[in-house]
This record gives C-alpha cells, structure tokens and sequence, in this order.
C-alpha cells in the first residue's frame, strides 16, 4: 500500500477529472458513480459499430481488452480473471462452485453477500454459518479476532466485503487473510476497488462490480480468483462458453477451460467490456494511489466539516480504516426527512435506517459538495 500523498502528472490527472460531468452536489458514489464522457462515448462507438453489422469477433475484441486491464489493476495472472455483469452474479458463481462444506459469513453484509450463500444452501451445497454477533454492536467490523474465533475444521470459505457498505469500515485483509488460513477468503470489493489502494491478491476470490467506484455504469464487472481458488471451485454454473472447444458443437459435455474463464456462462456484452475497459485504464492513467490518496484527503475534509459542526460521524475517522464512505447522524427518525432536504439542496446521498445518511466522495468531489451537504446537515438550513 502506497503512503504519503502520491501525486499524477497534471496533464494526465486534469484529463481524468475533466472526463466526468456529474452535478456539484453528487456525493452517492456507494450507490453508483457517474460514468465518465470516455465511457459513455465508448459504449456509443461500440453500438454504432454493431448497427453497422461489423463482425462479432471485432466487438468482443473489448473483452480482452477489459480482462487485460483487470489483471494489471488487481495483481491477478491474467488467466485468474473473468468478466461478469454484477457483484451479486459473480458471488452466485463462486458460493455454487465451492466445495462442500462450512461458509462463515457476518449477517449484517450487503444482501448480494448473503443471499449467494444462501441460495448455494439451500441447493444442499454448502451451510452457511453466520459469523457470532458482538452483544450491543450489529454492525460491529468482520475483524480477523471473530474470524479466528468462528472457523473451524468444516470452514471452506470466509466470506467478507473489503469495505462494509453501511459503516464504511475498511477490512484488515492482511489480517483476514492469516485468520482464515488456507480456507478460501472471498472479498466482495465493489465498495472500494478503485479508490481504495490495498493488496488484493490477498483474496482467494475478488468479486467486483463496475458500476460504483469504477463509474463503468451497470453490467461491468469483473472475478478474480488465485490459484487456490482455482484448483477447488467447481463450474457448477458454468456454461458453453467456459469449455474447451466452444464452437464445437457436438452435443457432447466439453471440459472445462482451465482458468477463471470456466465460470463464463455466455457471451457478453461488449459494450459493457467495453466500459470496462475504458473506466480501468483512466484509472490506470493517474495511478490507483493517486485517486485513493485525493478520496482520503476529501473524505478527511468532509468528517473535519461534520465534527465541527458537531454532527456525530458514525464511520471511522482514522485514514486508514476508511476509503470513500462517510456516515452522518440524524436524530432517530429524522433521516428521511434530512435526506429529502438534502435533496431539495442539490445533494444525492442515501439514506440508511432512521438515524444516519450515508455520503460518498471521489475523486471529483468538490468543497463545493461538501459546502451544500453542510448547510443541510450542519443544521443551518
């Protein structure tokens, strides 16, 4: 991980910031983000091209193109990638390909990280064993401690988010990584792949959708799975296009490609490797760590702003337990209504529960932003 405040050519950042157009007040990042012009004009060319009938293979050219970019961003060999069209369907693909036995998974996750688990259950694949709630806290962080403490000799897998959607918590992967031994540690990361610089690898299976941080837009996403992995998950939702031979069509099974590509179930879209690709490589273009670091640094200012105003932060205020998430609380009862005065302020947040609105920075962000969503919650309005 990359300390100090990294720094990306000029030219390259103003590029970056300037490719993106969404308004002042947008701070739900969390919810989605933005794609940016490259993006949108991207999938524009691509759907212009198959307007024109162009060949398929010229189309489909985006996914190597996106696979490529997610290898070189993760750390993965590029044979441990695949394209998938959400987080939610790539945790479907590995909870079904398990072997048998023991999931330890916290309840409080986002549902796509519980319901894959679930589903795989009830197929009589896997149990699923929910992680031992802290008396008083049931939001309190999936630590490497409760891990340690809830795995056992029937554990094959520990699944975890590397950063928790409603608290903003950012995990201790190092830390997750030794407590879960040599189990499988699955990482849904769309809540801080991209603005978030940490050692990935670390995962047995990384699970990202680009729509959030990635600002890909819907449909982009992307498994990465390490060797381990690899040799234990089965393709149970696997189909024709990740075998050996695809376009042999002989009504016979083929074996399985030997890389994430198994977990391939059909051809997709190209506009959405497309995206893909074009969201992570201008995020290639100034550096992981510079967007991370100017994420941080707005973050910062944002809870700085709020403390002073004397509004309570719910989210952790350390830079180092935090990436893009900021936790506001409201009175109990009031958040809806500061969500919709907030909105009638020109600011896009999201609302959780009845105490606490959850605001989300990038890169983009403004004081501006920070400004309006002040003068609501700092009660001046």
């Amino acid at each position: 991980m990359t300390t100090g405040t990294p720094t990306a050519p000029g030219s390259a950042l103003d590029a970056y910031l300037a490719s993106f157009a969404e308004p002042v007040g947008y701070l739900n990042f969390g919810s989605y983000g933005p794609p940016s012009r490259d993006v949108v004009e991207t999938i524009g060319r691509l759907a212009s091209a198959a307007s024109a009938g162009v060949p398929s293979s010229g189309l489909h050219a985006e996914d190597e193109r996106a696979l490529a970019a997610v290898s070189r961003l993760t750390g993965f060999d590029r044979g441990g990638v695949a394209l998938t069209g959400s987080t939610s369907l790539g945790l479907m693909q590995i909870a079904f390909g398990l072997p048998r036995g023991e999931v330890v998974v916290s309840s409080a996750e986002f549902p796509s990280n519980l319901y894959a688990w679930w589903r795989s259950e009830e197929a009589g694949l896997t149990t699923v064993r929910p992680l031992p709630a802290v008396p008083g806290q049931p939001l309190a962080p999936v630590t490497p401690e409760r891990v340690a403490d809830a795995v056992g000799p029937d554990t094959v897998a520990v699944a975890v988010s590397a950063v928790d959607f409603r608290t903003g918590t950012v995990a201790d992967l190092a830390g997750l990584r030794e407590a879960v031994g040599d189990r499988l540690l699955v990482v849904d990361g769309i809540q801080g792949f991209g603005v978030l610089d940490a050692d990935w690898t670390l995962a047995d299976a990384l699970v990202v959708g680009g729509q959030k941080w990635l600002r890909a837009g819907w449909g982009t996403g992307f498994v990465a799975l390490s060797s381990r992995a690899l040799a234990r998950l089965r393709p149970v939702l696997g189909g024709w296009t990740g075998v050996e031979g695809a376009s042999r069509y002989d009504g016979v099974p083929h074996a399985p490609l030997p890389g994430a590509q198994r977990l391939s179930v059909t051809n997709g879209s190209p506009f959405a490797s497309g995206a893909l690709a074009t969201a992570l490589e201008q995020l290639e273009s100034v550096g992981v760590d510079v967007v991370a670091s100017r994420v941080a640094d707005t973050a910062g200012d944002l809870i700085g702003r709020l403390e002073a105003a004397e509004v309570p932060v719910l989210s952790p205020v350390d830079r180092s337990r935090r990436a893009g998430l900021v936790v506001a609380g409201v009175p109990t009862g009031e958040a809806a209504a500061v969500g919709a005065r907030l909105e009638a302020a020109g600011v896009t947040a999201t609302v959780h529960g009845d105490d606490r609105v959850r605001l989300s920075v990038h890169a983009t962000t403004t004081p501006a932003a920070l400004d309006a969503a002040l003068t609501v919650l700092g009660g001046r309005r």
